[in-house]
């Protein structure tokens, strides 16, 4: 059976995160460190003791949820030397994770890469003002009609049992009424400042593609899946899917679902939280996924 390690993206950020790591393993706390001096301040603080409401800002989330998830993956390597794996894949900000691990870029880059897309949202957040809502209990395509009536569009598809929209406050707030009288489970507003994944980032794809423009990609290591494609990312595609993907869909039900049809049945999950692990068993049951999140996770075989 073919094995995937996965990354979560934000909203998986969880104050502690990473810290267990880092005090026990020298290996990963010299990554805490490096972005700490990249940065130019203590990201591994803000990761270890928050608050939580410092540790939800964009920027800090990001790089806190790479950092996290790449010393949980650098543990796992540590402790578990035989450890075998087929493919990469990662939800939104995770997948610059995949890339990372696959060998595309390196961490420093990657550093660097994840600091701009996170004032580059940012901004976009500002210069067009958006919102996001997750809808559970409605099919992802009835959702996509909504969508177009409404003129917001679909961000995630998270599960079979979870969509959620993204676009303007107006039509958020449109949709969000023709969603429960459709008989949705439930319509959550979600904590965002901007429509995510939606047309309305498009000054951030902008400033990412001139970005990414002057950084070196090496050829992938082990297979990565694309959230734009939900297919194996190509060696000369990966940065326009790279900038795509601020502006796209993140399609975890269909890279789930391509995985199953290729022979992938089981994940690991490596970062804070069980996020993904949960949206999972809500595509597929008979998928087997387990949760790198701390160093007992790691012992425990």
């Amino acid at each position: 059976m073919k094995r995937a390690i996965l990354f979560p993206g934000q909203g998986s950020q969880i104050v502690g995160m990473g810290q267990d790591f880092a005090e026990a393993v020298p290996e990963c706390k010299a990554l805490f460190d490096q972005a700490n001096e990249i940065l130019g301040y203590d990201l591994s603080t803000i990761c270890f003791e928050g608050p939580q409401d410092k540790l939800n800002k964009s920027n800090h989330a990001q790089l806190g949820l790479f950092v996290a998830s790449a010393v949980a993956f650098r543990a796992l390597e540590l402790r578990q030397p035989d450890f075998e794996y087929d493919l990469l894949a990662g939800h939104s900000l995770g997948e610059w994770t995949a890339l990372y691990v696959s060998g595309v870029v390196d961490f420093t880059d990657t550093i660097k890469i994840l600091r701009a897309r996170g004032e580059a949202m940012q901004a976009a957040c500002e210069e067009n003002p958006g919102a996001m809502l997750a809808v559970m209990g409605i099919d992802g395509d009835d959702l996509v009609k909504v969508a177009t009536e409404t003129g917001c569009y679909v961000a995630n598809f998270n599960s079979l049992a979870q969509t959620v929209l993204s676009g303007t406050a107006e039509s958020i707030d449109t949709a969000e009424g023709l969603v429960k009288e459709a008989g949705a489970k439930r319509a959550i507003r979600l904590p965002v400042a901007g429509g995510f994944h939606s047309p309305l980032m498009q000054p951030a794809a902008d400033s990412m593609a001139a970005f990414l423009a002057h950084i070196d990609f090496a050829e992938a290591k082990v297979p990565v899946l694309s959230n734009v494609t939900a297919q194996l990312h190509g060696n000369a595609s990966v940065k326009d899917h790279m900038v795509k993907q601020i502006i796209s869909p993140v399609r975890w039900v269909s890279i789930i679902q391509w995985m199953a049809a290729n022979g992938v049945k089981e994940g690991v999950e490596c970062g804070p939280g069980k996020v993904l692990a949960g949206l999972i068993k809500r595509i597929d049951k008979t998928y087997a996924v387990r949760n790198i999140g701390q160093l007992t996770d790691v012992e425990n075989k």
